[in-house]
């Protein structure tokens, strides 16, 4: 159960990346996560009332608030570095961000095996391949690496955050609704810091209204996986759900060559696939 959950997570969280890396091209990233998360929240919300989950509320929900917090400032981090892209490079740097919740599992008496402490070290190695050919003379790819670095810590604070909101299926709807309510808050104050500097809330052509369907995916497929994820954490070691969760850059790198025709230099491409071995190598230690 927890490698099926673990996988799924994945597949969502790359579809909701590429979407939200998609629209960031010609929305704001901070507009692209306020308007998703509210989406989501509001879903959410009407789950909350008619499962009866106000009844779950307890200390866990600081978790859930917590990652909250933290959620947004990935999610912009992310989106902006995919805009910036190549995609097939930016998502697979996401995966570093599983050392975050894999510490946590050896906190809690997990210990990686000698397959696993390799796995370490080849995504580290893919990292420094994948991002290295950027660095000299292009500062805009710089930039989108750093982020994706960010973003990818960030994520991966979020899962051990969100593993530990809930142990109950209507709690998990309850920790996930304030997750996205938080997500919003902070999005929302971010937003509106961004604008007072002068900063777009739009693009130049009003509000992206056809692009509302694509948001609310967006919003609705990164809520699903934070709900998967959290079952997957919780039917099977923390580390192993990680890492397998942690796979969805494939899906992003898939959907941007297929959908963008994306082309990557070869030792990018190498960079990145080491960096997938390496989740890999983890899964399987």
């Amino acid at each position: 159960m927890t490698a099926l959950f673990a996988l799924a997570t994945s597949l969502l969280w790359g579809l909701a990346d590429f979407g939200g890396g998609l629209l960031a091209r010609r929305t704001p990233a901070l507009t692209v996560v306020v308007v998703s998360q509210s989406i989501a929240a509001l879903v959410l919300g009407a789950i909350v009332v008619a499962t009866g989950g106000w009844s779950e509320a307890g200390a866990q929900l600081w978790f859930a608030v917590a990652a909250g917090l933290v959620g947004p400032v990935a999610l912009i981090c992310f989106y902006k570095a995919l805009a910036l892209g190549p995609m097939g490079v930016v998502s697979p740097l996401g995966t570093v961000g599983v050392a975050v919740p894999v510490g946590v599992g050896l906190a809690l008496g997990e210990r990686p095996g000698v397959t696993q402490v390799a796995g370490i070290a080849v995504a580290v190695l893919g990292v420094v391949l994948a991002g290295g050919p950027q660095l000299r003379g292009a500062p805009v790819q710089r930039r989108a690496i750093l982020l994706t670095l960010v973003a990818a810590f960030g994520f991966g604070t979020v899962f051990a955050l969100i593993a530990e909101s809930s142990s109950t299926v209507t709690g998990l709807f309850l920790a996930l609704f304030v997750q996205r309510v938080v997500n919003v808050a902070v999005g929302g104050l971010a937003l509106y810091a961004s604008v007072r500097r002068g900063g777009a809330a739009v693009p130049d052509d009003g509000f992206p209204w056809r692009s509302l369907p694509a948001l609310a995916f967006v919003g609705l497929a990164d809520v699903a996986a934070n709900g998967t994820y959290v079952v997957a954490a919780q039917h099977g070691p923390v580390t192993v759900a990680a890492v397998l969760a942690s796979l969805y850059p494939v899906v992003t790198a898939l959907a941007a060559r297929g959908f963008l025709r994306e082309r990557l230099r070869a030792v990018q491409a190498a960079g990145a696939g080491l960096a997938l071995v390496g989740t890999l190598l983890l899964a399987t230690g």
